[in-house]
Order: structure tokens, then C-alpha cells, then sequence
């Protein structure tokens, strides 16, 4: 009978892996059937293929992995399905509803706002909350079109509502399930001690990393949900930098051009400075923590 149930078991868990793969090729391969966008049109087949490989290879390693009883791995194989299932529904999703074709472009974007009238206020927060969850949308494009809307104080206070609860959503999806994901892949033991490592340091890091431009700070919002960071702290954190990141945004956007030399002059020098910011932050980090720790008198 143990035989029996260990040998269902093992069929069980295989077929889950089957099912994830199913699920993602069918979804992204219906995603890609509506030829949103002129590169699916012209290598719509290609596509199809390529992921019809891709579900078949992920699902092929999962089982060698699972028969070899490489658990770490196989386990995060199938966390990476799950992944690829919610990434296959979000991109039928958008391509259903017409959505990703307006997902890049200033212009579009704020005429499918602007056409659901007194809805459009309501329409762009949401917008912006989903943005930073699941949808692929540039940050700054999302800020441009309201911008181009509601005009920037409106458009900062509209994106920063929407963005700063998105943003605490994606801080509890990480805090409550991203640890639970990583400690089945990995052992809580592992975890815990790589976490304990990184402790105080990560405070630092991922405050100026949201601060800076040239990070995701989507994702960011779940890696810090998995990190020691704190519920207060990450809501006081990410209501300064996400005011700071909206209003800069906001209010730049038509007042330094990229169609003059001049214009395009001060974006590549904001750009290197960012990259200078970030590089002594990052080589400077133990003794900025120290100082800012001893200033505040959090260092006994």
C-alpha cells in the first residue's frame, strides 16, 4: 500500500508539472493568435513554436530533475511555470482587450484612457496600481499619458495613489508568499541564514535603488518583501521615493526635451550621474549605513 501511494504521489506531481506547461502555452500561444502587435503578425508561427519548445523543455527538466531527486531545482522549475502560467494570462489578457497595443505609446494610452469620460480619473489610478503588479507597462509612459490628461499636479497625485498601493500589495505578496516560495525551494535554513547575511545592509541598497531610475522598482517591491525590511519602514520609504520619483517625472516631462541637443545633452548627464550615485552607494555602502546609523543614533 506505501508502494502504491509513494508511486501515485510521484504521477501526481509530474502531472502538475504537465498541466502548468499546458497551461502556459496555451494561453500565451491564444495571447499571441490575436497578432496584437507588427512583430507577432510577421513571426506568429515562429512564436508558436518557440513556445511550444520552451513549455516542453521546462517540463522535460522538471521531470528528469524530479526522477534524479534534485528538489531544489525541480522545485524552482515549477515555481518558474507558475510563473510563466500568470505571465501567459496577463499577456491573453492585455492582448484580448486590445491593451498591449497601447501599452508604449503616450498618445494611445491617453486616448483609451480619455474615452471612459468621468470614469478616466478612476481608470488611470487603477491603471497605475496594475502597472506596478502585473502589467508591463513603463512607469513613465503610464506618468506621460496622465500627465498628458489631468496635466502634472493632478497627474502626480492620480499615479502616486495608484502606484503606492500597488507598490504595498506587491511589498505583502513578497512578505507573505515570495518567503514561503523561496523556503520551499531552498529550506528555511538556508534562507534564513542568506537572509540574517544580507541584514541591515539591504535596508540601504534597496532604499536608494528605489530612489534611482534605472531600477525596476515593481519588482523591487517583492524583492523587499522578501528581505528583513520592515512594514513601517517600507511604507515610509516607498511614499518618499515614490513622490519623488512621480513628481520628478511629472514635472520634467516637457521641460527638458529629447528632440534638442541641449535636451538630450542634460538626460545623458542626469543618466551618468544615476550610474555615479549608484556605483559609490553600492562601493561605499558599510560606511554609509554606519554614518547614517550613528547620525540617527540607531547604533548603540
Amino acid at each position: 500500500m506505501t508502494k502504491q501511494i509513494e508511486v501515485l504521489k510521484h504521477t501526481i506531481n509530474i502531472l502538475a508539472a504537465v498541466l502548468f506547461g499546458a497551461v502556459a502555452f496555451v494561453f500565451i500561444a491564444y495571447g499571441l493568435a490575436y497578432k496584437s502587435l507588427p512583430f507577432i503578425y510577421e513571426h506568429f508561427s515562429l512564436l508558436v513554436i518557440l513556445t511550444a519548445v520552451f513549455s516542453a523543455l521546462m517540463i522535460g527538466a522538471y521531470i528528469v530533475f524530479y526522477l534524479m531527486k534534485k528538489q531544489s531545482l525541480y522545485r524552482l522549475i515549477l515555481c518558474a511555470l507558475i510563473f510563466v502560467d500568470i505571465c501567459g494570462i496577463v499577456f491573453f489578457t492585455i492582448s484580448a482587450t486590445g491593451i498591449i497595443t497601447k501599452i508604449n505609446s503616450i498618445q494611445a494610452l491617453r486616448d483609451y484612457i480619455a474615452q471612459f469620460g468621468n470614469m478616466a480619473v478612476f481608470l488611470f489610478i487603477l491603471f497605475c496600481f496594475l502597472q506596478v503588479i502585473v502589467l508591463p507597462v513603463p512607469g513613465s509612459v503610464a506618468v506621460a499619458a496622465g500627465v498628458a490628461l489631468f496635466g502634472p499636479l493632478k497627474c502626480t497625485i492620480y499615479s502616486f495613489i495608484g502606484i503606492v498601493s500597488g507598490s504595498i500589495v506587491a511589498f505583502a505578496v513578497g512578505r507573505w508568499i515570495g518567503y514561503k516560495a523561496v523556503k520551499w525551494i531552498v529550506g528555511q535554513d538556508t534562507l534564513d541564514k542568506w537572509l540574517q547575511k544580507l541584514k541591515g545592509k539591504d535596508y540601504l541598497i534597496l532604499s536608494i535603488m528605489f530612489l534611482l531610475p534605472m531600477f525596476p522598482d515593481d519588482v523591487l517591491c517583492f524583492v523587499a518583501g522578501l528581505s528583513s525590511m520592515t512594514w513601517p519602514y517600507f511604507i515610509v520609504m516607498i511614499i518618499i521615493t515614490r513622490l519623488i520619483s512621480v513628481v520628478t517625472t511629472s514635472y520634467s516631462i516637457g521641460l527638458i526635451p529629447f528632440n534638442t541637443w541641449w535636451g538630450i545633452l542634460i538626460w545623458i548627464v542626469l543618466a551618468a550621474l544615476v550610474v555615479a550615485s549608484f556605483w559609490i552607494v553600492c562601493k561605499y555602502s558599510d560606511k554609509i549605513d554606519n554614518f547614517i546609523k550613528t547620525k540617527l543614533k540607531l547604533k548603540r
